[in-house]
């Protein structure tokens, strides 16, 4: 998070790991709860620790009581669930020539999305503007929407005024008038390569002004929230980790670029630099086209030559190509495709590159691992990116 402050900073009852663990049991329990003693039992928690971080969490708004489980002989032990409605967070999607909003609750779900045109090669005033404006109208269609904790939802609520700028402290008043208490923050995806822990943008295909900007505190200061900015595909890869898709798999994103979000150990793999999952950029033809990241046949140009030319059919033998060589590398359980060229049609692509794999894990002597086309479908990287903010008050990402 942009600043010293991290998503919930301001909430007492999330300050700690085992109050990050309780509130992902009660998050994963869904509508059926969760009692003290399993919360004791799952966590290794004492049953005194659990009560005091309950309450807590029941103060905060973040947990109620929901009934009761059977008697095994004493006192019937209360169950607790998550609200998911007390906080919300906002993801967006920089894409390079349409932005996608989402506005979600505790529990991931979406509860406003808003896609708009943008312009990547524009200047950085006009890209800032665009996206807090789009900000903004999420924020204002959730308030018409939403009844009881999202009533009254007033740009003074949500931290932004008619410039963007501060009505309210970053991590605590910005948002507290609307939805249930607050916004916790903004994850924001574009794509790379970048610095997940700066904050900065480096050297993006065929838009080398950007190398060096600042994007995530800027953003931070125009909509007066903590602001998370990774990778596009990056993104993608958390949302499948929280969703637990596998232990070890690769989203493979092909859109208006290419790229590759890497899920290894059961958690996203950014790499030490945070510049890992470049999948386009390997070079699999020496004397091949040239590519705007200035290598010459790069998997990313090819690939994005046969789309323009309309054939599907080559560009995902290719992407097979670079998916059975990412398969080797790394030992991984299974391949997911998404982005919107994908998406657009989507049997030819997965049965090519499964074949491609098959194939390759042949003459290696092994299964094959499986292809399949990613669950969330065209919202897997916004909605993961929302979830840049809420995965670590699960004690994910």
């Amino acid at each position: 998070m942009s600043g010293a402050a991290g998503p919930g900073a301001n909430l007492t009852a999330l300050r700690s790991h085992n109050a990050a663990l309780v509130l992902r049991l009660l998050r994963d329990a869904g509508e059926d709860g969760v009692s003290r003693p399993e919360l004791a039992g799952h966590t290794g928690l004492t049953p005194q620790a659990v009560s005091k971080i309950t309450a807590r969490l029941r103060t905060e708004g973040l947990a109620v009581e929901a009934g009761q489980r059977a008697s095994t002989g004493g006192k019937p032990p209360a169950v607790l669930r998550l609200v998911p409605g007390a906080r919300h967070a906002i993801g967006l999607h920089l894409d390079r020539d349409e932005l996608t909003a989402v506005l979600v609750d505790l529990a991931g779900t979406p509860v406003a999305a808003r896609t708009a045109p943008f312009d990547f090669g524009a200047r950085a005033e006009e890209a800032l503007a665009a996206a807090t404006a789009e900000v903004r109208a999420l924020l204002a269609d959730a308030g018409a929407g939403l009844t009881g904790a999202g009533a009254g939802l007033t740009d003074a609520g949500t931290g932004l005024t008619e410039a963007g700028t501060e009505t309210g402290g970053a991590t605590g008043g910005a948002a507290g008038g609307g939805l249930g208490g607050g916004l916790l923050g903004v994850g924001v995806a574009a794509p790379g390569p970048l610095d997940h822990g700066s904050g900065v943008l480096h050297r993006v295909t065929g838009f080398p002004q950007w190398d060096g900007f600042p994007l995530r505190d800027a953003l931070a200061e125009r909509l007066a929230l903590p602001v998370v900015l990774d990778k596009d595909t990056n993104a993608a890869a958390l949302g499948l980790v929280t969703a637990g898709t596998a232990p070890s798999a690769a989203y493979l994103h092909l859109g208006t670029g290419l790229g590759a979000g890497l899920m290894l150990g059961g958690d996203v793999y950014r790499g030490a630099r945070t510049d890992a999952g470049e999948f386009g950029h390997q070079v699999i033809q020496l004397d091949g086209p040239l590519c705007e990241c200035g290598n010459r046949g790069c998997l990313e140009a090819l690939c994005l030559a046969a789309v323009a030319r309309d054939d599907h059919t080559d560009a995902a033998r290719l992407l097979g190509v670079g998916a059975a060589n990412l398969v080797r590398l790394l030992d991984i359980d299974r391949v997911l495709l998404g982005g919107r060229v994908v998406l657009a049609d989507p049997e030819p692509y997965v049965r090519g590159v499964a074949t491609m794999i098959a194939e390759d894990s042949a003459r290696a002597s092994r299964l094959p691992v499986p292809v399949d086309v990613v669950e969330r479908g065209g919202r897997a990287v916004v909605e993961g990116a929302a979830r840049l903010v809420l995965a670590p008050l699960f004690a994910l990402g």
